[in-house]
């Protein structure tokens, strides 16, 4: 029999719930696109010996169900051929539910960054939020954030690779400072043929750079001169893998000089002052 208790959020919950599973529907809002089909044939084994341990939280939408947290659970089930499940009935809003499936996926070390990113981007774009407030509603680090939305950045044959981990997202990150769409790829196809590790990455950029500069006709302009010794290339290095985007030293004498550091948007302006701060 169905039970109602206060939940722990003030709304109403129902306890000792079977529900079956022609009437849960999918969760509009998962941001996980990809199941590993072992990882689900393990499960569904699982449950065949030993049920469905945890309930799947679900809420009520008219004579039906939608999942709220769940998913690899309910694919299982069906696939060992459970006719119902347990549940536990919450009563959430379209933004909370959003947020539990965040909740749910974020922390999984095999959901990839594309997913992550999307998932985050559909929630800010949907509830007009910031990405300050999504961070504290999560609990993450606004850096967090910031840094794996600004992977939708990338050209999308570069997104494919990184989900399905051709690429690492340190490679990712190096490459979002490429604005060059065309250069991105050419680069993520060199990692994948030549399985370039990022540090292996960064030496071949640093490398073409010097190597345009020497090859280089043109006088330099007496106000930028080229004149960075390899400590200074270093430093601009450090700086550029420290705070995610293109930095650059000018060097104007002896102990004189400016240091530019790239932003393309407020958010990525305050993710920069923030990394400084530290």
């Amino acid at each position: 029999m169905e039970k109602r208790k206060p939940g722990t959020n003030g709304t109403a919950e129902l306890t000792g719930t079977e529900v079956a599973l022609d009437r849960i529907q999918q969760n509009p809002f998962q941001p996980r696109k990809n199941f590993d089909s072992d990882d689900l044939a393990s499960l569904s084994a699982s449950v065949k010996t030993h049920g469905i341990l945890q309930p799947l939280v679900v809420r009520q939408v008219g004579e039906q169900f939608q999942l709220i947290a769940g998913e690899r659970r309910l694919r299982a089930a069906k696939e060992a051929g459970l006719q119902s499940v347990p549940v536990r009935v919450v009563d959430f809003n379209d933004q909370e539910v959003l947020e539990a499936a965040l909740m749910e996926n974020i922390q999984r070390a095999d959901l990839n960054p594309i997913e992550k990113a999307q998932g985050f981007k559909d929630y800010l774009d949907r509830f007009h939020e910031n990405h300050d407030n999504l961070a504290k509603r999560l609990g993450l680090a606004r850096s967090t954030i910031t840094n794996l939305v600004g992977l939708l950045d990338l050209a999308q044959e570069v997104q494919d690779g990184l989900r399905v981990n051709q690429i690492t997202e340190g490679h990712a990150k190096i490459l979002k400072g490429i604005k060059n769409r065309e250069k991105q790829v050419e680069l993520f196809k060199k990692i994948v043929a030549m399985g370039l590790s990022v540090k292996a990455l960064e030496t071949m950029l640093r490398e073409e750079k010097e190597a345009a500069a020497s090859s280089a006709t043109e006088t330099p302009k007496a106000e930028t001169p080229d004149n960075k010794t390899a400590h200074v290339r270093s430093l601009e290095d450090e700086l550029r893998q420290r705070l995610a985007t293109p930095v650059e030293i000018r060097v104007q004498g002896k102990d004189r000089g400016q240091i530019l550091i790239r932003f393309e948007s407020n958010d990525d302006f305050m993710r920069i002052v923030e990394s400084l701060r530290k």
